[in-house]
């Protein structure tokens, strides 16, 4: 299988490993890291391992290339299509310079938190920032756009959490960060790609401009217990 078909397990048994609970069959990242959860593969014993690892109340999310088995005990809330997009050559510096270009860590990451909860770029915790390497830009003081990196394995590290104030759009801010953030992960040596929703063509369109390329789709699920469980 390539890494790149389950990016989850990829990540979560290799870089992330101790940022997640489970075993050889199943993992999750930790509660206040991420939602992600993946099983190993579709055997009957890493679904019954993954099962184990939703909490009674809440969810995790499944994204993967092959299509997504269910296990028993739970039900998805959500199916959906993205896409999975790869650099496949290094991406340059944005050519506007990153002076204005901060890192983020953990003096920032209530700052982070509220502008990824009003502009959901996609599921971010209170530790999600500690997932890899994020950065922003400041205007008049305000945290106006961020991007950074979620899942990591041998040679690939995935761009995400891009997202803008509606305050500061029109600006170029996403692009200028998804191409700085791509940059840093190009300059250790690993190779860049990401994940977009099916459906959201100017993003697609903004990756594509940055040198990103389609590889494949990708199935995503939300899941939770069954309420008979």
């Amino acid at each position: 299988m390539n890494m790149l078909d389950r990016p989850v397990w990829s990540s979560l048994s290799t870089a992330h490993e101790s940022l997640s609970v489970g075993g050889e069959l199943a993992r999750r990242y930790q509660a206040d890291i991420n939602r992600f959860a993946s099983a190993r593969d579709d055997s009957d014993a890493a679904l019954e391992a993954l099962t184990r690892l939703v909490p009674a109340s809440g969810q995790v999310f499944i994204l993967q290339v092959p299509e997504i088995s269910i296990p028993a005990g739970l039900t998805a809330v959500k199916l959906a299509k993205g896409v999975q997009m790869v650099a496949h050559a290094a991406v340059a510096p944005p050519d506007d310079g990153s002076a204005d270009i901060i890192a983020l860590g953990d003096a920032d990451a209530a700052e982070m938190l509220a502008l990824a909860t009003l502009t959901e770029p996609g599921p971010f915790l209170a530790r999600t920032h500690r997932m890899g390497s994020f950065f922003g830009v400041r205007i008049d003081g305000r945290l106006a756009a961020m991007a950074g990196e979620r899942f990591r394995f041998p040679g690939y590290t995935e761009v995400s959490g891009v997202c803008t104030h509606p305050d500061f759009r029109g600006r170029g801010l996403a692009r200028r960060l998804s191409r700085h953030v791509a940059a840093t992960i190009a300059a250790r040596g690993d190779t860049a790609f990401l994940h977009a929703w099916k459906n959201n063509v100017p993003a697609i369109a903004l990756y594509e401009s940055l040198g990103f390329q389609w590889r494949c789709d990708v199935n995503v699920a939300v899941l939770e217990r069954s309420r008979n469980t």
